[in-house]
């Protein structure tokens, strides 16, 4: 955890040059400016200024300067910068010009879903996995349609020409402080993943989006596109972002069971979250991507599954999200759902053992399905008490 003293010395003593201030926009695309040196101490003390009617959907022009303040624990160094000469980027919080916090910054929203857990005893733990997929690039560096290989679920080198992207960009994310715990290559031709190390949820959030930047990086350097969306290819596996969670109560009772029957109860109210664009749609449903409100262990038919895990690393592994989601704003919808279950003692029900890719009809219209459109889940979430309990207005205005 460093402080804003360890930040000071850190940019004096190894000749960092430049400083990237970042931050997320409600859709959870990175921004960022950047600032010399001698503007740091600036920062910390009064903010950077920037026009935020000019991120949409972030602000209006009558009320348009914001500043970004640096989180000091948040340090990073870009290892694909030259040593001399360094670049280092903070996260930062989003204020409005009176002192008071922005209601649109999406770590201030999930830090409120933290300390509502925190007053209730509750620590959560996130990780993600995430999937994309690489294609080959032209001459003028744009995407083409032809991927990256032809190779398949676990494939190795000739076939899996994706090794050295994720290498690298591994080897990147460790140099950063972000823990990779394995990396394969997945089902589709030239579909890759990444899985990470569980930690606290503002932690795996900052995590996340660094990671899409990384990746995204690495790819371009060695003539690649990485594509987050959902359904890249008409046909082949989609791109998910399965969120793994812990819970520990302060009183070491286990509450991983209602915390799961509040995800499984307000799931489709928050769906429209989870998956936000209507590209996510082609994807639930089909090629292990969930499409009932049902959970099962190991089972990855199910939308939500407990892995095979040792007791310390016992979890619920969420599948419907996907790549395009805002995880600040997923993860504090999560964590608001699982506090009510464990508020209301739920019952998550008895689990679902079958692989719900091969039921007949009887069977399948017995089971609750998730939102089938865009459309219908946010019509779900505009009506929802759990979101405009745990969304600020001027997000749920734009539902």
């Amino acid at each position: 955890m460093y402080s804003r003293e360890d930040v000071m010395n850190y940019v004096e003593e190894e000749d960092v040059r430049i400083i990237r201030l970042i931050f997320c926009d409600i859709t959870g695309n990175l921004k960022n400016i950047a600032i010399m040196p001698d503007e740091l101490s600036k920062a910390f003390e009064n903010g950077i200024s920037f026009d935020a009617s000019a991120i949409d959907k972030y602000a209006s022009e009558v009320k348009s300067d914001l500043l970004l303040f640096p989180d000091p624990s948040t340090l990073m160094t870009l290892p694909w910068r030259p040593a001399d000469g360094r670049v280092i980027r903070l996260f930062c919080d989003v204020m409005r010009p009176d002192g008071s916090k922005f209601e649109l910054d999406s770590r201030f929203i999930l830090k409120q879903a933290i300390e509502a857990a925190a007053e209730k005893g509750l620590k959560c733990n996130f990780g993600a996995e995430f999937e994309f997929y690489l294609f080959k690039t032209d001459n003028e560096g744009n995407r083409t349609q032809e991927t990256y290989d032809q190779a398949g679920y676990f494939d190795i080198a000739p076939f899996d020409s994706g090794e050295t992207i994720r290498r690298e960009a591994c080897i990147y994310l460790e140099e950063m402080g972000i823990r990779p715990e394995a990396s394969h290559h997945e089902e589709g031709p030239g579909q890759q993943e990444i899985d990470f190390r569980f930690s606290d949820p503002m932690e795996s959030a900052d995590f996340a989006v660094t990671f899409k930047n990384v990746v995204q990086m690495v790819a371009m350097a060695n003539g690649a596109y990485a594509d987050f969306s959902p359904k890249p290819i008409i046909g082949k596996s989609g791109n998910g972002m399965h969120i793994n969670i812990s819970t520990i109560m302060d009183s070491g009772e286990d509450v991983q069971d209602a915390f799961m029957a509040g995800i499984l109860k307000h799931i489709n109210e928050i769906t429209y979250f989870l998956n936000p664009i209507d590209e996510s749609y082609l994807r639930l449903g089909e090629m292990k991507a969930p499409k009932y409100i049902s959970w099962s262990p190991e089972n990855r038919s199910q939308l939500i599954r407990i892995p095979a895990a040792a007791p310390e690393n016992k979890r619920i592994e969420l599948r419907s999200p996907d790549p395009t989601t805002n995880p600040y704003v997923a993860y504090a919808l999560l964590i608001y759902a699982g506090l009510d279950g464990i508020e209301k003692n739920m019952k998550p029900g008895a689990p679902n053992n079958r692989n719900l890719y091969d039921i007949d009809t009887k069977t399948a219209e017995k089971l609750k399905l998730l939102p089938m459109s865009l459309d219908e889940a946010r019509k779900l979430a505009a009506s929802s008490k759990l979101v405009k309990k745990a969304l600020p207005k001027e997000l749920i205005d734009q539902i």
